[in-house]
């Protein structure tokens, strides 16, 4: 009977281990993968001709960006080398559910030429679909990356009606907006009253700019040399795959809207790649066209994240959880804005030293489902990615999944009162009927401004219920609060088991996604 309850024991130890190795360590869930990129060319012909005369080039192409909506997923690729056939693609999700799918051009092949730039995309980058079922896409028109780059197309806003897959609206950016040494790849959509109330701001890392487009004026200005749009001279050192790189003139990169606050304005988070830091201005500041030249000192400094903590991609829920890459970690960052922005409110979702190799975007869906496309970018810039191996992979899961267990998941942490500040401020539901396309600019519209007197964060005082009771504002602006204590910081890692991690990441394939979901309670 002894040795029955033994043997009994270490079976259900071994089990505990593999539950924990199931659901501890990793919580994406893998949805596709690719040793190289493949294209769905109307017939396997014209493949072989695209493949022939240098149209494709299957091992040039490297996945950036991804955006979820409907039963799409959208991939871009940019055009850096030679034989890209389409830069702006999709995957129907209801065709392929998960493996090695073809790349469809959106919305067709004709407006994936490169160099026909008005009626085209030449390279696309980041894109984002907003809840009036719209998508943005801005087409940088460069071919070629670094001293390879040529221009044959203007920085180009384009967007998409996902329900015909057409285009209704493109608009070139002024020459104004960029310099000679702009690079963006970075943008944010921010709708506000309406759908036609509704702005993009894009992030120009070599130029160090911020440049904002309206849609209701189809009109567009620039902040320009803000020392916060630098990178920092200190943090310009990687370390990524085993390999060691310079990166150090890449200024503001990555970008993350709030939802609305109680004034009805947004809080815009950026950060430079070439940093460990964050930093904020509210959305009242870049819609006003006024404020280009007079607007140093609203923007705000935060803290840094801590070492190893560059960050080209963020993004930020309705609740206020903010998830972002950690490029050096091969992993995936967690922030609530409602905690001081401090090392030990940071927390880690999810890290894998194969699969999230420079995990490029990621993306929170209309469903508060989470994408992260990983690509091992800097292996395929500096040195040679092994086509024999996986190198691209798309990642899924529930973002309540993901935080559960960090300090970002305020569900199981008990601060004090919430901060209503930080909390979504219920709005209307949008009316589709946004503007049609606009075939030239109007004269000069002004929105009003709307007075505000409000800090992004409300004072503590003992009569106000507002605020958590363990913070207090440091400073007159702001953002930097104190805490009395607070969470770990970073959920315990489980030890990597005795076959590696390369057949540890196989254990993602759990298809979550197939079966029915429950409704998340937050």
């Amino acid at each position: 009977m002894l040795s029955f309850l033994k043997i009994w024991l270490s079976v259900a130890l071994l089990l505990c281990y593999c539950c924990a190795l199931g659901n501890g360590a990793y919580k994406l869930q893998e949805r596709y993968n690719w040793n190289q990129l493949d294209f769905a060319f109307p017939n396997q012909r014209l493949k072989e001709q695209a493949m022939a005369n240098g149209d494709y080039v299957p091992q040039n192409g490297l996945p950036v960006g991804v955006e979820h909506w409907g039963n799409r997923l959208f991939v871009t690729v940019p055009r850096w080398r030679d034989g890209i056939p389409a830069t702006l693609t999709y995957i129907n999700m209801d065709h392929s559910v998960t493996g090695s799918p073809e790349l469809i051009p959106y919305p067709d092949w004709r407006a994936n030429t490169a160099g026909d730039c008005a009626n085209s995309i030449t390279t696309a980058y980041r894109i984002k679909a907003d809840e009036c079922g719209r998508l943005w896409v801005l087409d940088t028109g460069t071919v070629g990356i670094g001293n390879t780059t040529t221009n044959p197309c203007p920085y180009a806003v384009n967007v998409f009606d996902l329900t015909t897959d057409t285009r209704i609206r493109r608009y070139e950016l002024r020459s104004e907006d960029t310099n000679a040494n702009t690079f963006i790849a970075n943008i944010a959509v921010d709708i506000g009253k309406n759908c036609d109330d509704a702005f993009a701001y894009f992030s120009d890392e070599l130029g160090y700019g911020l440049v904002v487009y309206s849609w209701e004026q189809n009109k567009s200005w620039r902040f320009s040399g803000h020392s916060y749009f630098f990178p920092d001279p200190l943090r310009g050192d990687f370390n990524v795959a085993g390999l060691n790189f310079q990166w150090g003139e890449e200024g503001i990169f990555g970008m993350s809207l709030t939802a609305p606050k109680s004034d009805g304005f947004r809080i815009l988070y950026f950060s430079p790649l070439a940093s460990h830091r964050q930093f904020a201005v509210s959305t009242r500041i870049l819609r006003d066209e006024s404020r280009v030249e007079d607007s140093y000192h609203d923007f705000v400094a935060l803290d840094e994240r801590g070492p190893n903590a560059h960050t080209t991609s963020r993004v930020m829920s309705e609740e206020g959880v903010e998830l972002f890459n950690l490029i050096d970690q091969n992993a995936v960052g967690c922030w609530h804005s409602s905690m001081p922005y401090s090392p030990q409110f940071h927390g880690i979702v999810d890290r894998d030293d194969v699969g999230l190799v420079f995990p490029a975007d990621v993306k929170i869906d209309e469903n508060n489902n989470v994408w992260v496309l990983s690509d091992r970018m800097p292996v395929f810039l500096l040195s040679e990615l092994d086509y024999d191996d996986i190198n691209f992979r798309i990642y899924t899961a529930p973002l309540n999944t993901l935080i559960e267990g960090t300090v970002c998941d305020q569900r199981s942490v008990v601060f004090g009162p919430p901060n209503t500040v930080g909390l979504h401020k219920p709005v209307a539901p949008y009316s589709r009927q946004y503007l049609p396309p606009i075939s030239h600019a109007p004269g000069n519209i002004h929105l009003p401004v709307v007075p505000h007197h409000q800090t992004f964060v409300t004072r503590y005082t003992p009569n106000n219920i507002n605020s958590p009771k363990n913070f207090v504002l440091q400073q007159q602006n702001a953002l930097g609060l104190e805490s009395t204590g607070g969470p770990h910081l970073f959920p315990p890692i489980v030890t990597q088991p005795p076959d590696g991690l390369k057949n540890y990441a196989t254990i993602r394939n759990s298809g979550w996604w197939r079966q029915p979901q429950q409704q998340q309670h937050h």
